[in-house]
């Protein structure tokens, strides 16, 4: 924590726009540097232009792997794609379009010229998938999610209408690094200028909302909704929702402005777009008090952030818990046998709400393209992440979303308001009354290129430790016991207390996430011995 943390961005806070859209096209990767390279993370590939890591060679390449990846899957269908707030969202778009349209494949854009957030492109992939067509469709979203204004993003959607799967983007990743290395030559592109077809992202989705939400139930209460899209894609969906369904609902910042001027500061004095952040959601914290509700996206909106007047912004982990428990008691058109699921790096506190609604938990790695499948079938009511990421079922048990959709997140807090008459917040408490109040909390610890690549081949075999912070150890993992898929690290767990360690894919750190239903103290016990565990590990 710094001391500016929470306050406004000042001038010198700022990007330069111009010159990070200038060195988007100027600068060229190296590509002996590791960082400079096309590497896909759990959302896509990411980089700012300025070190080179997000340019103009970085979407050729991939646009052009893109299309030869589909091309082998037999995926012959529309391209959907759209492009957040980023500065450099859509000079991106605009590359990318180039490509998509030499190679001659079909590609749908906003019709509004507008921001389109990822859990639009992923309901409209769908939708195209289940009427019925001979071909299937897919999708590009550009955007770097939460991430600061200098970052670029950019993330391939198969036709299940989630984020792809490693097989998927490895094989992209490879393909457009041996595009730049052979110096593009094997990249098709032309001026693709009124080769696009329309297509009314906003419309489609925002008329859908139905049947997913309760959206009558809130304009009968009247619950009075804040919405800020943080200067994000959502903005328009907002304004549109309130229109549509007569909401109570005002959009607390309509503002769009790619440098977010008007952002408060994250915990390290960047500007960083993470609802779930109670730094960057400073100002809008401050209006508690005037509405029911309060909700934040990020700058794709596939995130939410909750605050109430009696609880200011929730964890995410604490609204994910309330969420599933009102969910599974209010959707009677779900499967009985319809599962939770939740990342393994998420609160156990899902754990006992799973158990107290007699709902099998689906515990996987870190990723919501784990959910993908289940989500498609209906076997999967709810996926949700740590992170403030989740999705869940339409009212007739069918799939919404494959990606993450913080403008349902959001939408659902107001319904829970107007059939409970309780707050999110409120709830919460209810379920630490009846189950223990953890507390959770994730740190970085330093570590190398050489010891992250180690962390994520450690088995839980490696593990010495019988303890940890005076408990018994029950169980050491490497593997997520819903699907048996690698963690990618380790989780440690005992009666009342667990740490998982993974290593971060863009910094030299590793993510130690922890909890402890002994409380607060016995959490900082967790953490300290969490490191010392790990490193023996690393250094074993």
């Amino acid at each position: 924590m710094t001391n500016r943390a929470g306050t406004q961005a000042l001038p010198s806070d700022l990007i330069d726009i111009d010159a990070l859209v200038k060195a988007y096209y100027d600068l060229t990767p190296d590509m002996n540097v590791p960082e400079q390279r096309v590497v896909f993370g759990t959302s896509g590939h990411r980089g700012s232009s300025l070190n080179a890591a997000f340019n103009e060679q970085h979407i050729l390449a991939t646009t052009q792997a893109i299309v030869e990846y589909r091309a082998l899957q037999g995926i012959t269908g529309p391209l959907f794609m759209g492009a957040d707030t980023h500065g450099l969202s859509r000079p991106a778009q605009e590359t990318a379009l180039e490509v998509l349209v030499a190679n001659g494949v079909r590609v749908l854009t906003d019709s509004r010229d507008g921001f389109t957030p990822t859990p639009s492109i992923s309901h409209a992939i769908l939708a195209y998938n289940k009427a019925g067509h001979a071909d299937e469709a897919d999708g590009i979203v550009v955007t770097p999610s939460h991430n600061p204004p200098q970052d670029g993003g950019f993330k391939y959607n198969p036709p299940h209408g989630g984020p792809a799967d490693g097989s998927a983007t490895n094989w992209i990743a490879a393909r457009a690094n041996k595009l730049i290395e052979g110096g593009l030559v094997d990249v098709k592109r032309t001026n693709p200028e009124g080769a696009a077809e329309d297509y009314d992202f906003l419309e489609h989705y925002v008329a859908d909302l139905e049947n997913v939400i309760n959206m009558q139930v809130i304009a009968e209460s009247g619950v009075r909704i804040g919405a800020d899209p943080l200067g994000g894609a959502s903005v328009a969906y907002w304004a549109a929702i309130q229109e549509r369904y007569g909401l109570n609902l005002t959009v607390v910042n309509p503002e769009v402005d790619p440098a977010w001027a008007f952002m408060t500061l994250d915990w390290d004095e960047k500007i960083r777009m993470d609802p779930s952040s109670p730094n960057a959601m400073a100002s809008l914290i401050a209006k508690r008090a005037d509405f029911d509700v309060l909700t934040g996206n990020d700058a794709d909106a596939d995130r939410h952030g909750i605050v109430t007047p009696d609880g200011g912004l929730m964890n995410p982990n604490h609204y994910l818990a309330v969420a599933i428990e009102y969910l599974f008691a209010h959707r009677p058109g779900w499967r009985d046998d319809a599962r939770i699921g939740k990342t393994l790096v998420s609160s156990s506190m899902i754990n006992f709400v799973a158990d107290g609604l007699g709902r099998v938990l689906w515990e996987v790695p870190v990723g919501f393209k784990w959910f993908v499948p289940g989500l498609v079938d209906g076997s999967v009511g709810f996926g949700g992440e740590e992170s403030a990421g989740a999705s869940f079922l339409r009212h007739d048990g069918t799939v919404w979303t494959t990606d993450k959709d913080g403008i349902i997140l959001a939408l659902l807090a107001a319904e829970i308001i107007a059939v409970t008459g309780k707050s999110p917040s409120v709830l919460y408490r209810e379920l630490t009354e009846r189950f223990g109040d953890p507390a959770y909390e994730r740190v970085d610890a330093p570590a190398n290129r050489e010891a992250k690549a180690r962390l994520g081949k450690l088995s839980g075999d490696d593990i010495t430790a019988s303890e940890l912070a005076g408990d018994p150890i029950i169980a050491k993992l490497s593997h997520a016991p819903g699907n048996g898929e690698a963690i990618g690290g380790v989780k440690v767990e005992t009666e009342f207390a667990w740490f998982a360690a993974r290593p971060s894919g863009t910094e030299d750190v590793y993510k130690i996430y922890a909890e402890s239903f002994k409380g607060p103290e016995h959490l900082k016990l967790v953490q300290a011995e969490a490191k010392k565990i790990v490193d023996a590990a690393l250094n074993a």
